[in-house]
């Protein structure tokens, strides 16, 4: 059976479902008395439950973040937010150790890994500059690194926040930086799709998976997805040099790494350095279209952004600014 659409449950429906716990936080009333809010999830997403008052807190028993459990309950509306909850009903029963499939609890993007690794590959091949292969080849044709890379999200909250996301999110990356780049007539296409291809390798490190969900490495804080990246180049380089396995030079090595680190633009926004070449902005820009892309596709699923049939958003979307935005125009109809 596919799993229970979390985003699309609406009020009053009954839930009786195996879902994850990726979440499980405890709060005081005004007057002192303790109650817990869950978050589940699933392959489709997640929904935070209502409060669980202390009355029930034995419903809780052994249910910590990054168990599995079975959950009854109904989902109700939050009236001052318009959230939609789950309300609890019952005892929540936690799942035997061992039984766990965490995978199949955690969102995944549509298409299958196979289908984006032929799109992704077909990309690599197109690359004609001996060197600049060489240089993706460090990563892309290491079997290890494709099956670290290919179970990393996009993002732990955002864009591509999914089981294969990165994958996904770096093939969009280069098809749309090669488009610009064929259109633009002056840019390196092969370094464009090159660039392209590394920008985000730094998240297979940076990023996490397990039983609790989504989640980041110490090295997302203390060094960041985007150096980590440029680190990982640099040492793939010199163990591939120390083989005599590696044709690039001091100048194409600087010009890859830039644009890793310059791939978001600006130091506000976790770039140390601005695109300086047409190539990085190319590679910036495609990264933007996609991110900001998947991001407005997230909002306009989320029924919570919405109230029935409204053309416009009844609520701001953190994803997209804090905007209202506007479901697509039918052209099909009258």
């Amino acid at each position: 059976m596919p799993p229970l659409n979390l985003p699309q449950l609406l009020a009053g429906a009954s839930v009786s479902a195996e879902l994850l716990v990726l979440d499980r936080v405890e709060r005081t009333t005004g007057g002192g008395d303790p109650f817990w809010v869950l978050t589940f999830g699933n392959s489709s997403g997640s929904l935070q439950s209502a409060p669980v008052w202390k009355d029930n807190a034995p419903w809780l028993d052994g249910v910590e973040k990054g168990r599995v459990v079975q959950v009854l309950g109904l989902i109700e509306v939050y009236t001052r937010t318009g959230a939609r909850q789950l309300k609890v009903t019952g005892p929540v029963r936690v799942l035997p150790t061992g039984t766990e499939r965490i995978d199949e609890f955690l969102p995944r993007v549509e298409y299958a890994p196979e289908r984006l690794w032929d799109a992704l590959d077909k990309l690599r091949a197109s690359i004609t500059t001996p060197r600049l292969a060489e240089a993706v080849n460090l990563f892309f044709a290491d079997d290890e690194f494709r099956a670290r890379f290919e179970r990393t999200p996009g993002a732990v909250r955002g864009h591509h926040a999914k089981l294969g996301g990165l994958l996904l999110h770096v093939w969009e990356v280069a098809s749309i930086a090669q488009q610009m780049a064929k259109t633009m007539r002056k840019a390196n296409v092969d370094l464009v799709v090159a660039g392209a291809l590394l920008h985000d390798i730094g998240k297979v490190e940076t990023y996490t998976v397990d039983a609790k969900g989504l989640g980041y490495d110490p090295r997302n804080y203390l060094i960041g997805h985007v150096v980590m990246g440029c680190l990982m180049f640099t040492e793939r380089v010199a163990a591939a040099r120390a083989g005599s396995l590696c044709n690039l030079s001091d100048q194409q090595v600087t010009e890859l790494q830039h644009m890793i680190l310059s791939h978001h633009g600006s130091l506000e926004f976790g770039s140390p350095v601005q695109p300086l070449t047409i190539e990085a902005e190319l590679v910036h820009w495609a990264d933007e279209s996609s991110a900001k892309a998947d991001s407005f596709v997230e909002s306009l699923s989320d029924n919570e952004l919405f109230t029935g049939a409204d053309e416009v958003s009844s609520r701001k979307s953190w994803q997209l600014d804090r905007r209202l935005w506007r479901r697509p125009f039918r052209w099909d109809e009258s």
